[in-house]
């Protein structure tokens, strides 16, 4: 079973594939919007795999108009997914990332790769990705894409408690 993640934006977004099992990343990148569809509707899945999308939620506080195009493309990728899982996906909101990971409301993005490394990393502790020659768990990983693992890491251990 393998699990794709989403963290949406208005113009780019980021995925990540990770093992169900292990919880190891399989693919990840950032593509810009219509061509992490034209990805979605390539993509092989299988019987199984499902998909979870970062969701945006509203605290009182005023948007600008790139929260709303984040909505519409949210939109579209559930759209996607859901021909192609035959299922919608899971929607993970923000809120359930830092308390599952960090246990805590007021985790910031840096709080949570933190406690990501710290659990995952195996020899590199400081930035969990290691060196082309000696790479560890997340080499390769950049900006957003941290995100969308953590969208899949909440996913994936949240649905295997119920």
């Amino acid at each position: 079973m393998k699990i794709l993640a989403i963290d949406p934006g208005n113009i780019k977004s980021a995925y990540c594939l990770i093992d169900g099992e292990t919880l190891r990343p399989l693919d990840f990148d950032i593509l810009g919007n219509e061509d992490l569809r034209h990805y979605l509707r390539q993509m092989p899945f299988e019987e199984g795999d499902w998909a979870a999308i970062e969701m945006i939620a509203s605290y009182g506080m005023p948007v600008g108009r790139e929260v709303f195009d984040t909505c519409r493309w949210i939109g579209r990728f559930e759209e996607t997914l859901t021909r192609r899982l035959l299922a919608p996906p899971t929607l993970v909101y923000r809120m359930e990332e830092k308390q599952h990971i960090c246990h805590n409301s007021r985790a910031n993005d840096s709080n949570i790769r933190r406690a990501l490394i710290d659990r995952f990393a195996t020899h590199d502790l400081k930035t969990g990705r290691g060196t082309k020659k000696n790479p560890d768990w997340f080499y390769g990983f950049r900006a957003d894409i941290w995100a969308a693992y953590a969208v899949a890491i909440t996913c994936a251990e949240l649905q295997n408690s119920e």
